[in-house]
């Protein structure tokens, strides 16, 4: 008798919790963080495509995109929606890693592990463009943040083996990101109720494409990673600008780093999907 009742009144703990992470603020919180993200590769994706055609210097990643938005007439206004977005992002995933995410394997250890993670990095993000706001710094380039954690690891006993196995990691993540993409894996968050028919298949070609783009990028990412592990030389780490440059050196110029950096903008245009249709 004893054990049910201690039973029942787990499940209703868990009910309760599973409700305050699907509370309406905390949806508004999620579908706040995937309109930012949205905004953030639609950017890194427009200055890659310039930066094919020879048209800019800007960085093509989280930096470069937030000095784009500053130098707009609302950049300021616009920051600020950045942080708030990207601040509800951190929030989202966290209440994830503490409740659960939505779905059926939601409350396995290593889902919620996953969303642990993304809320340190989104809590990154979210600093870097915070301190960019209140004009008392910025978010560190792609490059150097990599080079700076590459550098650090090599100095430690075995550090080659561990930014080597980093660098698969990440290769790994990368093309899982593709297969899931082209899958189309991503359709089981979505709820799109009385959207037409055209409307789904349209969301699900932008997340084929835009997911197998981000995916490849990651990848290329970790390859440079791999490199840097084998040579010892920190230097050789890359972020996503410069593997988005390394892609414009390729046999195919600078079509490939166009190709993915369109891959890209239509990935932000998915995350704008999201935010809509996405079930949180």
């Amino acid at each position: 008798m004893v054990t049910r009742t201690m039973r029942r009144g787990s499940a209703r703990a868990r009910m309760t919790t599973r409700r305050a992470a699907s509370s309406p603020a905390m949806s508004w919180l999620a579908r706040a963080g995937l309109a930012a993200r949205g905004v953030m590769y639609v950017l890194i994706g427009i200055i890659a495509i310039q930066i094919a055609l020879g048209s800019s210097r800007q960085q093509a990643d989280r930096t470069g995109a937030v000095r784009l938005v500053a130098s707009t007439p609302f950049g300021s206004v616009v920051l600020w929606l950045l942080v708030a977005g990207f601040a509800g992002m951190t929030l989202w995933r966290l209440s994830e890693a503490v409740w659960g995410a939505n779905g059926p394997n939601g409350h396995k250890a290593t889902q919620r592990l996953a969303s642990l993670g993304r809320a340190i990095l989104y809590a990154f993000v979210t600093w870097g463009i915070l301190k960019y706001a209140l004009g008392i710094g910025g978010p560190s380039s792609s490059d150097k943040q990599s080079q700076d954690l590459t550098a650090a690891a090599l100095k430690v006993h075995g550090g080659q083996a561990l930014v080597a196995i980093a660098g698969v990691v990440i290769v790994i993540a990368g093309l899982d990101v593709v297969y899931r993409a082209y899958q189309r894996k991503f359709l089981r968050h979505l709820r799109f109720g009385s959207a037409s028919p055209t409307t789904r298949r349209t969301v699900m070609l932008l997340g084929q494409i835009g997911g197998m783009a981000r995916g490849a990028v990651f990848a290329v990412v970790g390859i440079f990673l791999i490199i840097a592990a084998k040579d010892a030389d920190p230097r050789q780490a890359k972020g996503l600008d410069s593997a988005l440059r390394a892609l414009a050196h390729t046999p195919l110029g600078p079509w490939l780093l166009i190709v993915v950096a369109a891959g890209l903008v239509t990935f932000g245009v998915y995350s704008w999907c999201e935010a809509r249709w996405r079930a949180v």
